[in-house]
């Protein structure tokens, strides 16, 4: 009996040991709980820091159509202001030759007036194109001062995004170490600059 009572006596002793473990483990469970918030706050910041570098992307590539654009409404103004200079050199000529018809030809009769005419009609003309011209390079101008414009504001943007996608990443990498140090403090300061780098997200996406 002495030695059915000792195997008993182990018996309970390693049961006691067992719900001893188990009560131990689910302890360290339960105060180990919020490690899986941690985890899934971690996917979600990594969600979001894809959407921000996405929208860093649109925003560079904004950048480069405008930048495009820009170049094209120079090059076509520069093409407008050289006609616009070939059309004053053409009037400049034809008013030299009507001067120095009218002085040469001074009481000439019909003839002469109907030669003045033309030069008229050759310097209007000229003076019409050179202002068609000059319209069409201030407006090709304005286009390329537009496009510098939003290519520089695209530019900003993608710029601050890009700035959020890092804040996005220190975030991630502190909630990973969080999840190894078990340090919760770590996860809160993760969390604070997800939300800082939302709220940037959201302004710069709105502005």
């Amino acid at each position: 009996m002495n030695g059915l009572d000792k195997e008993i006596a182990e018996l309970k002793e390693f049961v006691a040991e067992l719900k001893l473990d188990r009560a131990a483990q689910k302890e360290k469970e339960k105060r180990e709980s919020w490690t899986k918030y941690t985890s899934m706050s971690i996917v979600f910041i990594a969600v979001l820091a894809a959407v921000a570098t996405q929208l860093a992307g649109k925003y560079s590539g904004r950048t480069l159509v405008s930048l495009n654009h820009a170049t094209f409404a120079q090059a076509k103004a520069s093409d407008a202001w050289g006609e616009y200079q070939a059309n004053s050199i053409k009037r400049n000529l034809y008013e030299t030759m009507r001067d120095s018809t009218a002085k040469s030809s001074a009481g000439g009769g019909a003839d002469a007036g109907k030669q003045e005419e033309a030069f008229k009609s050759k310097v209007a003309k000229y003076e019409q194109r050179q202002a068609d011209a000059k319209k069409q390079a201030d407006d090709l101008e304005k286009d390329r001062d537009k496009f510098i414009t939003a290519a520089a504001d695209s530019t900003s943007h993608g710029g601050n995004m890009g700035s959020i996608v890092s804040y996005f990443q220190i975030s991630i990498a502190l909630g990973s170490i969080c999840l190894v140090a078990k340090k919760k403090w770590l996860w809160y300061v993760s969390m604070l600059l997800a939300a800082v780098a939302t709220a940037k997200m959201a302004m710069v996406w709105m502005s």
